[in-house]
């Protein structure tokens, strides 16, 4: 049986550039056509798109650890916009819905990007032992980090995906790297931000519970002084706090939500605007509808329809 050091030369003696080009042809070797792969290794995954967004396309994106490999991709959170690319990582601290576009892609050199699901408990149990004195202090605390892409980071999500070209190795050698990629990315300058991912009573930790919160409840009325109340705040502390971690307030973050949950409905099954909207939460479908406008750029059955063109944008996850 090969091995991956042997599959791998040179590994962790490599210019940033070898391990972008090896991780981009594993990203290859696993997308061979455009589409979103699960991989052997529960939560990693791969992506593969050969052409640019025309449109703005929206998800939930949940806590991730996101590589571009080749190809760039602009994102946006509330009012806020990221641009990241080989040269950056991104990291989501918590369930966010975003809008985001695929840049720069062609059939040639397709984008390519890495995600690995970031689970708290494992975060958590890594931080522990890497801040045996406790976590150095954070003084800002987003739901999103940029940050300049390193060569080990790199180096270890090629080898994650060589050694899912077996599965005796992805099963026994692929969790090893897993750790190993969590614990460079919390040795990297966001990596104390990263590590309150898995602290349940840090101000991102309650966020994240008020968060987990809205998407179970996104169809019922938001009291905003009994969710701060659900997560040990004070109301100002609260709204101020949901913000800094979302870039919106709740009663936004919630719209948002909503929105995307009725269009996926109207999506996957034989229901119009009213009833959608009535389903997720609205009292008004005029104002469900100026709002689903305004999200996501048409009126919801102009919308529908264009998602069910033969061709047309896919609501994936990339």
């Amino acid at each position: 049986m090969t091995t991956p050091a042997a599959r791998l030369p040179g590994a962790g003696q490599v210019t940033p550039s070898d391990d972008l080009s090896r991780l981009a042809g594993l990203i290859r070797l696993h997308a061979p056509y455009d589409g979103d792969f699960p991989l052997r290794v529960p939560g990693v995954s791969v992506a593969r798109r050969a052409r640019v967004h025309e449109h703005l396309q929206h998800n939930v994106q949940r806590p991730a650890l996101c590589l571009v490999a080749q190809g760039n991709k602009s994102v946006q959170v509330g009012p806020d916009t990221y641009e990241y690319d080989p040269q950056r990582l991104m990291v989501y601290a918590v369930n966010l819905p975003i809008a985001f576009r695929v840049t720069r892609a062609s059939v040639a050199e397709p984008f390519l990007t890495f995600k690995l699901d970031l689970d708290p408990p494992r975060i958590a149990a890594l931080s522990l032992k890497l801040f045996p004195h406790g976590l150095p202090p954070v003084h800002h605390q987003r739901g999103v980090h940029l940050t300049p892409s390193n060569a080990a980071v790199m180096n270890a999500a090629a080898r994650l995906l060589d050694v899912m070209r077996e599965d005796r190795e992805a099963a026994f050698i692929g969790p090893l790297i897993v750790d190993e990629l969590l614990t460079r990315l919390l040795l990297s300058p966001i990596g104390a931000q990263v590590a309150q991912l898995g602290q349940v009573e840090s101000r991102v930790g309650r966020i994240a519970r008020a968060i987990d919160w809205i998407h179970a409840h996104y169809d019922e009325p938001l009291e905003v002084e009994v969710l701060a109340d659900f997560v040990h705040m004070g109301v100002s502390t609260f709204h101020a706090h949901f913000k800094a971690v979302t870039s919106m307030s709740p009663l936004q973050f919630q719209k948002q939500v909503r929105l995307q949950e009725a269009r996926q409905l109207m999506l996957s099954s034989p229901v119009d605007a009213t009833t959608a909207s009535r389903q997720v939460g609205y009292q008004s479908a005029s104002q469900f509808s100026r709002e689903y406008s305004r999200l996501f750029g048409s009126a919801p059955s102009r919308d529908i329809a264009r998602l069910r063109e033969p061709g047309g944008p896919q609501l994936g996850t990339l």
